[in-house]
């Protein structure tokens, strides 16, 4: 991963006298060294800007390096807010406004006119707020004393949210044959997506893979083999299966990076030249933060490399998932999550193993290597970007992981079991109604907020399904929101 960092951009202005533009620049460093410790990415303190041609000058400049992932704003003092017009009007990057001040209480003793002067944010802050709001800038507003955990907490989450932006920027997919055959929720407009969010998706030749298979030596495979066992129990004897995945996974990695993708796609239906459909090979290259999608799914392939990369350390539990069965019995209702076998180790509860079955899909010479688990318990979210026709919507459904209910010791893949919000079936309901895909990026790190930022600023329409959601509210709120979108 590159590395990130986020520019501190400061608003003030001359009228006050060279002391008082000193304290404000000296205290505006501070805050922006206090945050990085804390903060998941550097936060650099750039500018206490004074003039029109000092903002647009380092927007300019946020806007063409590309270590910077975003900017964050506060105004100290009274920032009129006419010298932000041309800035604004060209930043390129995500934006948060943070409106916050520098002390946390009103100093009875020392409040005078010149701490008055001096502490201005309450109307700095709005005056810098209506600017945004006239240009209808997409941005983040975070109110709160900049110390305070809630407020470091939405930063955080903000910044991560920001990485998942310039990763999307730069997203390549490689496809490793078509998607799945007269399959209608994989499809999707590339030149749209490309225009929208950046990724750049292209299809290789399945035979090109297996010609980079054949290159792959045997010390190769030796070293990803003592990987394997460091990280995972070997659970069959088949050990040759696994080296087949190995040599699988030490070509598609070869071929992404230096392609420079970082997701890729492929489906059963097209194996040629190739004994296994990748499993192993695909879970353990998820592990190490790149996407998957299956049957040809390259835009949730696309997605869980970028959830991936907004989670903790940038590369978190997120994992390709699909919604298999239901169990319906009344008052134990919940969604049995799984696939034929690539789910990614990051959301294993314990130490996952390695085994081999027979799939009965496809068309696999030989029984494919896979690690198979149980999924962790805890809250979490999933998440579905479709093409409506003219625009992109993105879907993300809470959930409530739990451990499965039933241990299935014959069934031989990685699964996770939870509740859908606000219950399975009215989750279900709205779900279909918001025509979420049966593939789903599944992350216990990223939080719906963030994907609603994640959303905002690259302007695609959010659908949140929460605990309060019905099914006659999500019915109103797409009917105005096709609305909205249709007319602009």
């Amino acid at each position: 991963m590159k590395q990130r960092e986020f520019w501190f951009i400061v608003g003030s202005q001359d009228l006050y006298g060279q002391e008082v533009l000193d304290i404000v620049a000296e205290r505006s460093a501070e805050i922006a060294a206090e945050l990085s410790k804390v903060l998941p990415y550097p936060l650099i303190y750039k500018v206490t800007a004074q003039s029109n041609a000092q903002i647009t000058k380092i927007i300019k400049e946020a806007n063409y390096r590309d270590e910077v992932a975003g900017i964050i704003t506060w105004c100290h003092t009274f920032s009129p807010s006419k010298m932000w017009i041309n800035g604004l009007a060209s930043l390129q990057k995500p934006y948060c406004h943070l409106a916050t001040q520098y002390n946390v209480e009103i100093p009875n003793e020392e409040i005078d006119m010149d701490f008055m002067n001096l502490n201005q944010a309450a109307h700095g802050d709005r005056e810098h707020g209506f600017i945004a709001a006239r240009l209808r800038m997409p941005r983040k507003v975070i109110a709160g004393h900049w110390q305070d955990e809630k407020v470091i907490k939405r930063l955080s989450d903000w910044m991560r949210a920001a990485v998942g932006v310039a990763v999307s920027k730069e997203m390549k997919v490689m496809r490793f044959g078509d998607n799945m055959r007269e399959v209608a929720v994989t499809e999707g407009d590339k030149v749209e997506v490309q225009k929208k969010l950046g990724w750049q998706v292209n299809t290789w030749a399945v035979g090109d893979l297996v010609k980079e298979m054949d290159a792959v030596t045997e010390a190769e495979i030796d070293e990803l083999m003592e990987a394997y066992m460091a990280s995972y129990d070997i659970a069959t004897d088949n050990i040759t299966a696994i080296r087949y995945q190995a040599k699988e996974e030490i070509a598609i990695k070869k071929m992404m990076d230096r392609e420079g993708c970082k997701a890729f796609s492929n489906t059963f239906q097209d194996l040629y030249g190739m004994e296994q459909l990748p499993g192993l090979a695909s879970q353990h290259l998820m592990a190490q933060g790149y996407g998957y999608g299956g049957e040809g799914d390259w835009k949730v392939s696309a997605m869980t490399a970028i959830l991936k990369a907004m989670g903790e350390g940038g590369n978190g539990a997120s994992a390709f998932m699909e919604d298999y069965t239901y169990h319906l019995v009344e008052g134990q209702e919940y969604s049995l999550g799984a696939h034929m076998l690539e789910v990614c180790p990051s959301l294993a509860a314990d130490k996952p193993r390695i085994e081999t079955h027979h799939l009965g899909i496809g068309m696999n010479e030989k029984d494919p290597a896979r690690l198979v688990f149980e999924g962790k318990a805890g809250p979490a979210i999933v998440v579905s970007l479709i093409d409506m026709g003219g625009r992109l919507r993105l879907i993300v459904q809470d959930i409530e992981a739990v451990k499965p209910i039933l241990p299935m010791p014959n069934l031989p893949v990685a699964r996770v079991m939870w509740r859908a919000m606000p219950d399975l079936l009215t989750g279900v309901e709205c779900w279909i109604t918001a025509g979420g895909a049966h593939h789903t990026v599944l992350s216990y790190d990223v939080t719906a907020e963030m994907m609603r930022d994640w959303a905002k600023m690259l302007d695609i329409e959010f659908v949140h399904i929460t605990r309060d959601t019905t099914p006659e509210k999500l019915e109103d709120e797409l009917l105005v929101k096709d609305l909205i979108w249709k007319l602009r």
